[in-house]
Order: C-alpha cells, then sequence, then structure tokens
C-alpha cells in the first residue's frame, strides 16, 4: 500500500494553499491525500454531560472545516484519492504521529489564531524539526506555489551527511518534469596576516575546487540514477542561508537537509532550514538526513 501525502488543515488561509500545493503534489506522485484536522473539542465535550443530542457549535465548525477541505480538494483533482480525518489532539501531537506512516507531511506556513505578524506558525515550525518524513512548509507567492518556473532548487551538504535531500530533490524534479539546480556554497575566512591579492585569490580558489568537488560527490548516485532530469551545478560564494534564499525567488520548491539537534528545548532546526522556514519566497522541504555536517547546518 503507498504511503499517503499528508496535509494538516484548519480552515486558515495558509492551509488552504497547503491543501492546494498537496493536490497537486499527490497527483504528481501518484499518491493518495489524507487530510488531518487537529482539534481538542472532543477531549473537552466528553468531560461534561450533554444536556441534549443537538451537534455543539465546536463540533459543526471542525466538521465543517475537514468536510470543505477534501471538497476543496476533490474539485482541484478529482482523479486525487482523497480521504479526511478528525483527530482529537493537538495539531503537533496528530501531525508527528501521521508522519510515521506519510510520505511526507505538508502544512501551510501560519494556522488558525496565529498572530499575522509571525513568519512562521509555531506548528508548521515544530513539525518541520521533529517529524520522521519529508516536511514541506508551503509559503511564498502565487506562482512559486503552482510551479510557475520550472526550476527546483536544493541546498547540498558534504557527501558524509547523507544523501536523503538529494534524492528527495531530483525525484521531485523528476515527477515535474522541471530542471534540479543544486547549490554548493563556500566560503573563507579573510586572511589578516596578508594583504597579497595572490594568496587570497588562491585561498579562494582552494576553497572553490573543494566546494565543486563535494557538490560532483554528492550528486554523483542521483545523476545516475535520474538521466532524464536536467541537473544544473552551481558552486556559489556566501553563506548557504542566503545564497538559498536568493535562489528561491525564481524557484518552485527549496529542498534541504536537516540535521536536527538536542537543546534544552528539545529538537531544533539548523540555521540554513530555520531561515528558509521563514523567509524563502516559495514552499519549502525539509527532508530528514543522517551524519553530521555543522559548517554546511550552521
Amino acid at each position: 500500500m503507498e504511503l499517503p501525502l499528508v496535509v494538516g488543515v484548519d480552515g486558515s488561509e495558509p492551509s488552504l494553499h497547503a491543501v492546494d500545493w498537496a493536490v497537486d503534489e499527490a497527483a504528481r506522485r501518484g499518491l493518495p491525500l489524507r487530510l488531518v484536522h487537529a482539534s481538542l473539542w472532543e477531549r473537552y465535550e466528553g468531560s461534561r454531560p450533554s444536556l441534549d443530542t443537538d451537534t455543539s457549535a465546536d463540533e459543526a465548525m471542525v466538521q465543517r472545516i475537514a468536510a470543505s477541505c477534501a471538497e476543496r480538494a476533490r474539485r482541484r483533482n478529482p482523479e486525487v484519492k482523497v480521504s479526511s480525518d478528525v483527530l482529537p489532539e493537538d495539531a503537533v501531537s496528530a501531525l508527528l504521529r501521521a508522519a510515521h506512516a506519510s510520505f511526507a507531511l505538508v502544512t501551510g506556513s501560519r494556522g488558525r489564531g496565529e498572530i499575522a505578524g509571525l513568519l512562521l506558525g509555531s506548528v508548521s515550525l515544530t513539525v518541520a524539526a521533529r517529524a520522521v518524513c519529508p516536511v514541506i512548509v508551503v509559503r511564498g507567492g502565487e506562482r512559486n506555489r503552482q510551479g510557475s518556473f520550472g526550476r527546483v532548487v536544493v541546498g547540498v551538504g558534504d557527501p558524509t551527511q547523507g544523501s536523503a535531500a538529494v534524492r528527495y530533490a531530483f525525484d521531485e524534479a523528476e515527477a515535474r518534469g522541471c530542471a534540479l539546480h543544486a547549490i554548493r556554497s563556500w566560503c573563507h575566512a579573510a586572511h589578516k596576516e596578508t594583504d597579497h591579492p595572490l594568496v587570497a585569490d588562491n585561498t579562494a580558489g582552494a576553497h572553490e575546487e573543494r566546494a565543486s568537488a563535494l557538490l560532483t560527490d554528492a550528486l554523483r548516485d542521483a545523476v545516475r540514477d535520474h538521466p532524464q532530469v536536467d541537473a544544473h551545478r552551481h558552486v556559489v560564494e556566501g553563506p548557504a542561508h542566503k545564497v538559498l534564499l536568493e535562489a528561491s525567488a525564481d524557484a518552485d520548491l527549496v529542498v534541504v537537509g536537516s540535521l536536527r539537534r538536542h537543546t534544552h528545548f528539545g529538537r531544533q532546526l539548523g540555521r540554513i532550514a530555520h531561515v528558509l522556514l521563514h523567509h524563502a519566497e516559495c514552499p519549502v522541504a525539509v527532508v530528514p538526513q543522517r551524519g553530521s555536517n555543522r559548517a554546511q547546518e550552521d
């Protein structure tokens, strides 16, 4: 049985954008779509006696949200198999539980009740940091969300940190029939001991050559396995998060690996994923990685 693409819904405008994006993605991938709406009304309703058999206002609203989102998905593409569930849990717990039987999770950039000025909702950020499957946060302009640029971007770390993000990006480009742009950034510290331009140039050249070699190594298997994907390599000087933010402006999707950290506050995303989820101009896919690469994730 194929794992479904799961999208968290709550009736907010960002979650409706997530539904639309997820329907198109499910159609491209040939996957069933499962809509999940988490609500604690059942827990609270069950804790007090009911004076009548009428549906409560909270229950009616919950059911209406789930039904309207499912109807929206079916109208967008009748060929996609759609199911919906209302779960008596908080949104984070429900989505993290669903992740164990999901191809990927899709969320909007913010949910109901989120302060409008927030760049990213707390649910999306927490799920991206903790889910065991890829998480796509749907954000950015309409052209980016609808895939108008024909361009998937992947930020590439060292081969030792794992290839999950690269594989996901190549699969995505193949499913979309679009170009794949793989980006490896590089930086070198200023050398205070000398101002000689030739020394500076040689140092920069060495860093760039190393970045190019690492990019080639990281892409080798994916290029071999996806010969039909039009893959472009880019070695760019600058901090990785800034380079990828610039690339997101004319991309349909940015894919990054996530090396989760355990802190006093629980699992946390690395800087690159965190910045992109808050500021990217297109949807962002965060793919769990293995290994360690402090230079690319810090």
